[in-house]
């Protein structure tokens, strides 16, 4: 049973996985830094604690990030999309974001930009 408050639960829309999309965005550098995916649990998880909580969908299960690499994410803010399926984590980032050892999940191939 998830502890997520019934009001909020109310406004997400879940995909068929009974899932939403987490988007972490670093606070002082406004930069994007990950993507990954909550439920009602993981997004109460967040919210009780201030410790970005994602669910696995490959591994089934809750990870808190950092728990284990120590590259945590403390959560200013939570903010909820005009549609309700994404989920915006206003964070301070401790380390790399993204599981290749990167600052973010975006440091590599740029498809389009502009020539400044």
């Amino acid at each position: 049973m998830s502890s997520l408050d019934p009001t909020i639960a109310a406004r997400l829309k879940r995909n068929e996985a009974g899932l939403v999309a987490a988007v972490a965005q670093e606070r002082d550098s406004g930069n994007v830094l990950m993507m990954a995916w909550m439920d009602d649990e993981a997004l109460a998880r967040t919210l009780a604690t201030r410790k970005a909580t994602y669910y696995s969908r490959s591994r089934r299960q809750y990870w808190v990030k950092g728990e284990t690499s120590g590259h945590t994410q403390y959560v200013h803010e939570v903010r909820l999309d005009c549609d309700g399926d994404t989920v915006l984590l206003i964070v301070d980032q401790e380390g790399a974001a993204c599981h290749t050892g990167t600052h973010t999940c975006w440091d590599g191939d740029i498809l389009l930009a502009d020539r400044d």
